[in-house]
């Protein structure tokens, strides 16, 4: 499954699972924090938003994004067993956008699962956009999805493994949505990456994309990655009893350079297709960056110089 943490699985019931049984869920949470930003948390799902504006359209925003959030999680709960599987019939408009985001990727496996952290970013950023409010983000878990009126532009930061990686959002660019997958992350990855970040048109195809790009970074049958079913480590699992990444020892250079050219070549074929924007790949120290914008105000993403100070 996708963006649903290892040891707090989402029941149908709408419960948290945890090592000592279920619990009912605490009700939809929402505070201003600091850097007058909003955190709005609900068992699995954690978002940090934040937007720019007068202070009365940012606090009109802000009511807007919290209204939305109430019922959010008892709406996928609903779907749950539906967006488990490859083609079920949706009906919430969540559940319909993740459907929509992962539907250009097959006939490869993917379940709606694979957007969810994004889909439910886009919904939260769609509430926060109104009059006054210039530019927006809401950060879930990582999977970012971004508001900007014209001559907005949003600067985001990434580290993984002591290589800083910087992506600048302009609203002359198509992308609005940014996500990160891996096997070191939140949910199950058939890859090796430690890490990939990808830009799109939206949160949701982001998701999905790096989600994707994530599994195609492997070696398969190599000795030095350990592989379990899913469904040993997570009963009901999306991904059955497909294989999942559970240890990757280490890789001579030339194996972490033929994973990282798989990912590449999975990326190139996304990006043709108009499916992504921009991406980064991350593993054992490397990284490789594709960024096919020549344009100084479209998107791109930079990466610098190892080790961060």
């Amino acid at each position: 499954g996708k963006r649903l943490a290892r040891r707090r699985r989402i029941r149908d019931d709408g419960q948290i699972r945890t090592r000592t049984g279920a619990r009912p869920l605490i009700p939809a949470q929402a505070h201003r924090i600091s850097g007058d930003r909003l955190h709005l948390h609900h068992g699995p799902i954690d978002i940090i938003c934040q937007a720019w504006g007068p202070p009365a359209a940012v606090d009109d925003a802000y009511r807007r994004a919290a209204r939305r959030f109430d019922g959010l999680l008892e709406e996928l709960v609903a779907e749950l067993h539906a967006l488990r599987c490859e083609n079920a019939a949706l009906i919430g408009p969540i559940a319909r956008n993740m459907s929509a985001a992962v539907a250009p990727f097959r006939p490869q496996f993917i379940t709606p699962m694979a957007a969810v952290a994004g889909a439910v970013a886009d919904t939260i950023l769609q509430a926060m956009q109104g009059d006054g409010i210039t530019r927006a983000y809401a950060n879930n878990g990582g999977d970012i999805a971004v508001y900007l009126t014209p001559g907005q532009s949003l600067t985001c930061a990434i580290a993984k493994a002591g290589i800083a990686c910087t992506t600048q959002i302009t609203a002359q660019g198509r992308a609005r949505g940014i996500a990160t997958s891996g096997w070191r992350g939140r949910s199950w990855s058939r890859g090796i990456a430690d890490a990939v970040t990808v830009l799109a048109r939206t949160a949701a195809e982001a998701d999905a994309a790096a989600t994707m790009i994530a599994n195609a970074v492997d070696l398969p049958n190599h000795p030095a990655i350990q592989r379990r079913p899913a469904n040993t480590l997570q009963t009901d699992t999306d991904l059955g009893a497909r294989l999942v990444t559970t240890g990757v020892g280490p890789l001579t250079p030339g194996d972490v350079a033929s994973a990282i050219t798989a990912g590449m070549t999975a990326a190139q074929q996304y990006f043709d297709r108009g499916l992504i924007e921009a991406a980064a790949i991350f593993l054992q120290g490397e990284s490789c960056t594709l960024n096919l914008q020549p344009d100084p105000t479209q998107t791109h993403l930079l990466l610098k110089e190892p080790a961060l100070a």
